[in-house]
């Protein structure tokens, strides 16, 4: 039986036509190690490999947590995608300040 976090895994990774590879590919964890989240009541993953999967997925890791099963608010897109310019380099994050620029001048 899954458990809440695998069971939303699940429906997230399937929802953005990914395979068990290719989320073990994004992540950097096992695909044996993700069906087994998605399928088995009793695994609970580290923070380091939760947030590793909602990186992936491009959601916060609270997403997986929380109790509500509908999908992932904005909120969630938010964080995911500040953390992950956080990671970037000086000139990606002038690219993309220069990108936002732009559509804050429509």
């Amino acid at each position: 039986m899954a458990s809440r976090l695998g069971e939303k895994l699940n429906a997230l990774r399937k929802d953005q036509k990914l395979t068990l590879d290719q989320l073990a590919d994004l992540s950097g964890l096992s695909k044996s190690y993700i069906w087994e989240l998605e399928n088995r009541e009793s695994q609970r993953p580290s923070a380091e490999k939760l947030t590793a999967l909602a990186d992936a997925l491009g959601v916060s890791a609270t997403y997986f947590l929380e109790d509500d099963f509908r999908p992932p608010e904005q909120k969630h897109k938010d964080e995911a995608f500040f953390r992950n310019y956080q990671k970037l380099p000086p000139e990606a994050k002038d690219q993309l300040t220069k990108i936002m620029e732009t559509f804050k001048k429509k």
